[in-house]
């Protein structure tokens, strides 16, 4: 029996940080998500990363958009997490500037991370967070800010990234 191949993909990795894109805050949560996804993916066999694209942007819904849009169809990432700027607060715009660029919603992801971290962090239900497809080729999730709430998160994620990668490189 011919052993099932595993999903390749490029992964993007984008904080979403005022004070880390002016350099007075170091960025903690996105090497985190990074750290995370290649171990995750050299224990497991689930997934290998071809390749890994990061970026800092400040908490402005045009910045966040297009660097999206350019993870998604200039570098082809199939899986683009975001850290940063889903709380309650004004500058916190990731949502909006992920919905903007999204052409179906994934409700399940924010729904089960939400659900799972709350039972740790109370706080983790005032999250904001959204999952969202691209252009059919893009998986867009949204993560909390702190590097703690980024691996309770990815806990939730990483068992059903092969299974979300496999399914939209069927359809493309």
């Amino acid at each position: 029996m011919a052993s099932a191949r595993i999903p390749e993909f490029k992964l993007g990795v984008l904080t979403v940080s005022d004070r880390a894109f002016a350099g007075t805050y170091d960025d903690l949560s996105g090497p985190e998500v990074e750290k995370l996804c290649q171990g995750y993916g050299e224990k497991t066999k689930d997934f290998a990363l071809t390749g890994v694209f990061k970026h800092i942007v400040p908490d402005e819904v045009d910045q966040i958009s297009a660097k999206l849009i350019e993870l998604s169809d200039s570098h082809k990432c199939s899986v683009i997490i975001t850290t940063g700027g889903t709380g309650l607060s004004k500058r916190d715009v990731t949502p909006e500037a992920t919905k903007a660029v999204v052409n179906r919603i994934v409700q399940g992801i924010p729904e089960a991370i939400r659900r799972e971290t709350s039972k740790v962090e109370p706080l983790a239900m005032l999250s904001r967070a959204v999952a969202g497809i691209r252009n059919d080729q893009t998986l867009i999730v949204n993560l909390p800010g702190r590097p703690k709430a980024v691996r309770e998160s990815m806990v939730v994620l990483l068992p059903v990234l092969a299974q979300a990668v496999s399914q939209l490189q069927r359809e493309s």
